[in-house]
């Protein structure tokens, strides 16, 4: 009985470090005529997010008094295909002009997880690539990985030409 326990308990923790080793990995880009500076004026003015994004349809930073920094939590409504998700990640980057980073867990944590990232890239003169992915891991991930593709993944897309959207109106 104590062996076939620990042969259960070996197995259920090399099954969750295999699946914290091999994330689901969502990604879509798109190019637009805009400065850094621009994009990130309207990908950080969450107050507006009901008005144009399809996809991340409430956002708020929820503590250090709202500032927008390292550490700080968040809580964002996320709707795709299979409704909306409410979640409260922490934010583990902010490079003004660049770069917005977060991580959201399912409690407690080795669940799921997902690190949305933002990036702006300067491809030209007045021009960037927007790009936004996703890093996938945890035990449930795998029975996921399809809904992901195919309800997430366009939600992505659909983001990213709202943004460029909202971006050329205000320019």
């Amino acid at each position: 009985m104590l062996t076939s326990f620990l042969a259960l308990a070996v197995l259920l923790a090399g099954y969750t470090v295999w699946t914290n080793t091999r994330p689901v990995r969502l990604s879509a880009s798109l190019e637009m005529r805009a400065t850094p500076a621009q994009v990130w004026r309207v990908l950080t003015d969450f107050e507006s997010y009901p008005e144009w994004n399809p996809f991340i349809t409430r956002a708020e930073v929820t503590s250090h008094d709202g500032r927008l920094e390292e550490g700080a939590t968040m809580r964002n409504r996320m709707h795709d295909a299979g409704g909306d998700t409410e979640f409260e990640p922490e934010i583990k980057e902010v490079e003004r002009n660049a770069e917005l980073r977060w991580l959201g867990k399912v409690p407690p944590g080795w669940i799921a997880d997902g690190e949305h990232r933002f990036r702006i890239e300067r491809i030209g003169p007045g021009r960037v690539r927007f790009t936004q992915s996703e890093r996938f891991t945890g035990v449930a991930v795998p029975f996921v990985e399809g809904k992901l593709h195919d309800d997430t993944l366009p939600q992505f897309r659909a983001m990213n030409r709202a943004l460029a959207q909202r971006v050329a109106e205000l320019r």
